[in-house]
């Protein structure tokens, strides 16, 4: 909520400060200046701080739930902080567990000497007894 509410300000506050077009029905809109501008807002911060002097009740109940809600802000963070730890060691649990290969080629150092040997040899005695013939010359 909060975030929308700044979403909201800044995209405010940057609609007023477009430049805008001249038309007929600008010139009959007040002519504020920023020196006018500057002094209003002034006055309206001044107004607010001296809001708990006119309201010391109000004041007093806005400060209390004030502290509430950043009791309650906090709390929330903790969860999500929790739940997110949670999460990144539950990742780091199943990654231990399950190896990156999939074990259909031995990687180095498995298996037994026996097995290597017998891969590097594959033709069988037939294949061997067969009489080598090269490339026939081209006429």
């Amino acid at each position: 909520m909060r975030f929308l509410l700044r979403i909201t300000f800044w995209l405010g506050l940057v609609l007023v400060l477009l430049p805008r077009d001249k038309t007929p029905e600008s010139d009959k809109l007040p002519q504020i200046g920023a020196a006018d501008a500057v002094q209003a807002a002034t006055a309206a911060v001044s107004d607010m701080t001296q809001f708990c002097k006119r309201q010391p009740a109000a004041c007093e109940v806005g400060g209390q739930a004030a502290t509430i809600i950043g009791q309650r802000a906090q709390d929330g963070a903790k969860k999500i902080y929790q739940i997110i730890n949670d999460k990144k060691d539950q990742l780091e649990k199943t990654d231990k567990k399950a190896p990156d290969h999939t074990g259909s080629i031995a990687l180095a150092g498995e298996g037994d000497a026996a097995s290597n040997e017998m891969q590097h040899e594959t033709l069988t005695q037939d294949d061997l007894a067969l009489e080598w013939r090269g490339p026939q010359p081209a006429n």
